[in-house]
Parts: C-alpha cells; sequence; structure tokens
C-alpha cells in the first residue's frame, strides 16, 4: 500500500523530534551511544506510528539480542515523554501511539553480502557500472546471420 503524502510528512517530523530528544532529552543510559532512528511508519489515519530503531552491534549473539531488548524497553519507558512532546512540537490534536521495533535491515543486508562473498559474487567495479562487457566469452563482434 502506498504511503500518503501526510504520512510521509509526519513520518518524517516524529523521526526528527525523535531523534532530537534522544540527543538533547533522554537520560537513560541504555539509549545512550549510537542508538538512531532510520524510519517511522504511520498508520494511514495517524493513530499509529511505528519507529523503527537501529542498534549498531556485530553479530546475533545474546549480548546483542539483550542490548536491543535493553534499548527497547528504555523507548518504551520513555513513550509518554516522546508522546507529549511530539503533541506539543507538532501541535496536532492527537498524537499517534508509538511501537518501537528495532531495523534489522543493516544485518539483512550484511547476511546477502555474505551469501554473495561465500560463492564468488563480487560488487560491481564502480568504472563500468551499467555498462556491459563485450569484450567476454561468447561476443564475437559480429551479427549472427
Amino acid at each position: 500500500m502506498k504511503k500518503s503524502y501526510r504520512q510521509d510528512r509526519m513520518g518524517g517530523e516524529i523521526r526528527r523530534i525523535i531523534s532530537e530528544l534522544l540527543l538533547r532529552e533522554l537520560k537513560d543510559p541504555r539509549l545512550s551511544g549510537l542508538v538512531s532512528i532510520s524510519d517511522v511508519e504511520v498508520a494511514p489515519d495517524g493513530s499509529h506510528a511505528t519507529v523503527y530503531i537501529i542498534v549498531p552491534g556485530e553479530g546475533g549473539g545474546p549480548a546483542a539480542a539483550d542490548k536491543k531488548k535493553d534499548v527497547i524497553d528504555a523507548f518504551n519507558r520513555a513513550k509518554g515523554l516522546l508522546r507529549r512532546e511530539i503533541g506539543a512540537r507538532m501541535q496536532i490534536r492527537h498524537t499517534p501511539e508509538l511501537a518501537f521495533k528495532i531495523d534489522t535491515s543493516e544485518e539483512y543486508g550484511r547476511h546477502i553480502e555474505e551469501i554473495f562473498s561465500s560463492i564468488g559474487v563480487g560488487r560491481p567495479e564502480s568504472g563500468n557500472a551499467g555498462e556491459e562487457d563485450t569484450e567476454g566469452e561468447g561476443y564475437s563482434g559480429s551479427v549472427a546471420e
């Protein structure tokens, strides 16, 4: 389903406000470091917003899982403050209910790159992006008749 202009604009504004609050006002030690907001998806009626969070960390071990759980818990504890600030700064009557999820797209991308490298497929060279290799195998330079 395609997002409307209003949803997109509202999501961007919520993302900006939460990011600013992370930098300046939220003092929870679980949110210190490189925690960032990657995206905010707003429901068509504006009643709910899903905030996607990036928590940097290598691997998917138990320590990384615990850190991600702690970050989600910290955001859930700060949910009231975040909603109040969003409502005040955006001057909207009904502030969306916030839900927090870990953004796993970075981990997924890293996993796909590992698969490609294990089968021997590398990144394309930046100098010839979009050009076909005409000197490779199977090209004789003449048109078949």
